[in-house]
This record gives structure tokens, C-alpha cells and sequence, in this order.
């Protein structure tokens, strides 16, 4: 660790979050704090031979779009939450950031340019997490409780009283939850407490190392009486999470432009952003354009969250996803919307999907695909291949009666996976990129969702 005299030019934000800036002698330094067009002084940590990492420590010239942080544990000092990491930035200047990221990742590793950037979608930028992992810790040394985000790389928990990006009901719950967790039996055996909020129902999923006595048992009922909270416990995987008592309301969140409800466990993937989730799903089924005669696959279609909605417009759709206990969510699902005839769910690993299988599962007019970070890189090869066959052998392509889909919209929250896949998609399967623009799913974070369009090409 040196403190550099050396002023920086900060040129731009990498996909952390930090400034980019460029030493005399050409090395990269990555800056925590900087933003683009600062002129910065740093305090490098790591040295590296062709790069550098450290924090900002003096400020010559401010950024017009530098803010003051809207939380108090938002920083660079020791001990800051390191949950997100563009506070300082204007929220309109973090989407021109992501929208950049989103762009530079499909040129340089894709050599793809969209034709259109669409219109970014946003929301609120604060009060907008109705999901988190909340650490827990008990430091007996110093005789308190800590729950919350880990600090600024670091394992240890951000000493927490309140996060204005939780909806304001969770955030001001952080003091009255440390002392629970102090006043319990098992406080030393309580990792974490996961934040669950639906439509109606605000959810805390308390994971616990070993089982609760009735004492515990009853604060944590006092607890979610006095705050309007359900409790449910976790001793092992995601899977063994149960309500600490029969008989409690479900969680659901609703996608009323499309008369939709969909219930969750609080545990099972639904969108960190629900205001943003049902803007994401009219866009992209704006973007589908889905006509009644028509066949769609969802691939990755999780609880249903693009595959019913598509269902009020397509003819049929096949939601395709890895775990067959979502698979049964799903189909739960679709029967409460009356929506069974018009869907079919079915499950298989996708990550080890061919050109065989890709075919098996029959031709659709479009495509949805929204994958995990990894992803879809199985699907789209497995595309391109048929595409490669059909283009040496027209006539003789296996499975002749298949085809491909006219139209992708491909969701992802991961910029250099979709940048890969649409290089795939693009330069060996016969599409083009028709159009892409970024989702602020996560505002404050370095996190980047996004949407893009894929036409097959004529």
C-alpha cells in the first residue's frame, strides 16, 4: 500500500464500478470513488505489472454528476457497506455507465452493434430490494449484533442501523433485529436472515445452525407480531426453508397489465425488483411480439414469470427450465391463471443442450431466453450448429421439419455472457442484432441487466 502524488485523469467506470485512469507511463490504475472526467489522487492497494488498484484520497476536479450518498454506511472508510457501490453517482449518469458497459462488451468481445439502443428501463432508485441475504453476526468481544450487508471487500458485516434501498418497512427493521438476534439462545448459530417481500406479505427467512428452542421460538413470534413480519426457518439448503407456523398468508407478486398472480416461496429466484420486473416483462413481450397463432419457448422460464404473461397472446408456449421442482411451481402456476391449456413445462439441463435435443423440443416462431450469469451459451451453440448444417445440406438437414425461431429476445444479467452468446448468434447462427438497452434492476450497484433483440436473418 503507497500513496501516489501522481493526478490522474479518470477516462471512464469498469464493470466494478471504479474510475479508469491511465498513468503517464500507460499503466491502468482502477480507482474506487473516481468517476469520470475527475482529476484524482490514489492510494493503491494492489500492484500488479500492467495495472494498479486503489482508492481515491484527493479530488482536484469534481464530476458535474458527483452526488452526495443517500445512506450513511455508503463510503470508502473502513468498515462501509459494500452493498452498492455507485452512491456517488447520479442515477441518470449510472445508467449512461451501465448502458456504456452494455455496449463496449457487445463491441470488443462480440465485434456486434445493435442497430437500435433502446430506451433504458428505471425505477425508483431507492426502496427498490424486495429480496437481500442479510449477514448475521454475534461479536460477543464488543457485546452487540451486527445484520446487514458484508463491509467494502470484506467478510466482515457492515455495522448497519438502516438501508434505504430495502423497501422502508425492512430497512428500519435493522435495530429491532439485532436486538432479537441478541436476546436469543442461539444467536452464536445465526448466519444469515433472508428478506423476502411480496404484494402483500413481508417474509424473513431466519437460517439457523441448530434447532431453536421454544424461548427463541416465541421472540421470534413476539417479533413478527409487533413488526408485521411471517418468520420462516432454514436449517439446511434453500429447499428446507418452512414458515415457523402453519397457517400464514402466501407470498405472491402480481403482473397486473397481464391479470397475472404468481406465488413464491421466499426463497426460490424471483426479481430483486419487482417495480422493475413488471416494466421488464411488457417491455420484452413488446419486444416478442408474439401473435396468437404462434409458438413460443421460454427457455430458463423459472416460476413463469415471461412464460405466462407470453400465454395471453401466443398460441402455445413451452416453458423449458433445469429444476424440476420449479418445473411443478410453474405448472402450479399456470393452472391458478387459468392458463394450463395454453402452456407446458417441461424440465431439462440446459447447460448440455445439442443440436439433437435443441431440435427434440420442436420449432417455435420466437424465442425468450433468460438465463443466469452463465448464460446460454449450450442453447446458442446448439443453434448455431443446425444453422451450419442446414447451411451445407439444405435438404438432407436433420430433422428437415425444424426450424429456427424469427425472432430472440434474450434477457441477461450478465453483459460479457450476452456479449458472447450474441457473437454466436450473429456471426455463425444467422441472426442480427436488432436492437439492446439496459435494465436498472439494481440502481446504486455496478449490476447490469439488460434486453436484446435477435432477427433471424433474410
Amino acid at each position: 500500500m503507497f500513496a501516489s502524488e501522481e493526478w490522474l485523469q479518470v477516462e471512464s467506470l469498469d464493470l466494478e464500478g471504479q474510475g479508469v485512469a491511465h498513468r503517464a507511463d500507460g499503466k491502468v490504475v482502477f480507482i474506487e470513488g473516481a468517476l469520470p472526467g475527475e482529476q484524482v489522487q490514489v492510494n493503491v492497494l494492489r500492484k500488479k505489472n500492467q495495472w494498479e488498484q486503489g482508492t481515491l484520497t484527493a479530488l482536484r476536479r469534481e464530476s458535474s454528476q458527483r452526488v452526495r450518498p443517500g445512506c450513511p454506511h455508503f463510503g470508502l472508510h473502513a468498515g462501509a457497506c459494500g452493498g452498492c457501490k455507485m452512491q456517488h453517482l447520479q442515477p441518470a449518469a449510472q445508467i449512461a455507465a451501465k448502458q456504456r458497459v452494455l455496449e463496449d462488451n457487445l463491441l470488443h468481445l462480440a465485434k456486434v452493434v445493435p442497430q437500435h439502443i433502446l430506451r433504458p428501463l428505471q425505477g425508483p432508485a431507492w426502496g427498490y430490494r424486495h429480496r437481500a441475504r442479510l449477514s448475521v453476526r454475534h461479536v460477543a468481544k464488543k457485546g452487540t449484533v451486527l445484520v446487514g450487508f458484508h463491509e467494502r471487500k470484506s467478510r466482515y458485516v457492515a455495522d448497519m442501523t438502516a438501508c434505504p434501498v430495502l423497501p422502508p418497512a425492512i430497512g428500519a427493521l435493522l435495530p429491532a433485529l439485532r436486538a432479537l438476534v441478541g436476546a436469543m439462545r442461539a444467536r452464536d448459530r445465526l448466519p444469515q436472515i433472508e428478506v423476502a417481500v411480496g404484494d402483500d406479505v413481508r417474509a424473513l427467512v431466519l437460517r439457523h445452525l441448530e434447532p431453536l428452542g421454544p424461548d427463541d421460538r416465541a421472540q421470534l413470534r413476539a417479533f413478527g407480531a409487533a413488526h408485521g413480519v411471517q418468520w420462516w426457518l432454514q436449517p439446511g439448503g434453500p429447499d428446507t426453508a418452512a414458515p415457523l407456523d402453519a397457517g400464514g398468508a402466501e407470498l405472491n407478486y402480481r403482473l397486473p397489465a397481464f391479470d397475472l398472480t404468481l406465488p413464491f416461496k421466499p426463497t426460490e429466484f424471483t426479481q430483486v425488483n419487482m417495480g422493475i420486473n413488471r416494466v421488464l416483462v411488457t417491455q420484452a413481450l413488446r419486444l416478442l411480439d408474439a401473435g396468437p397463432g404462434e409458438r413460443v419457448i421460454d427457455w430458463f422460464c423459472g416460476l413463469g414469470n415471461f412464460t405466462l404473461a407470453i400465454a395471453r397472446s401466443a398460441r402455445e408456449v413451452l416453458g423449458i427450465e433445469g429444476s424440476a421442482a420449479l418445473v411443478q411451481r410453474a405448472r402450479d402456476n399456470a393452472a391458478r391463471n387459468g392458463l394450463t391449456a395454453r402452456t407446458r413445462f417441461e424440465a431439462s439441463n440446459l447447460f448440455e443442450l445439442d443440436a439433437t435435443a435443441l431440435a427434440a423440443w420442436g420449432s417455435a416462431d420466437r424465442w425468450l431466453i433468460d438465463p443466469p450469469r452463465e448464460g446460454a451459451f449450450a442453447l446458442v451453440k446448439a443453434l448455431a450448429e443446425r444453422h451450419a448444417a442446414s447451411a451445407c445440406a439444405p435438404a438432407a438437414a436433420s430433422g428437415a421439419a425444424w426450424s429456427p425461431p424469427r425472432r430472440i429476445v434474450y434477457v441477461s444479467c450478465n453483459p460479457a455472457t450476452l456479449a458472447r452468446d450474441a457473437g454466436l448468434l450473429v456471426h455463425q447462427a444467422g441472426y442480427a442484432c436488432v436492437a439492446a438497452g439496459v435494465v436498472d434492476m439494481f440502481p446504486h450497484t455496478a449490476h447490469v441487466e439488460s434486453l436484446a433483440v435477435f432477427d433471424r436473418a433474410e
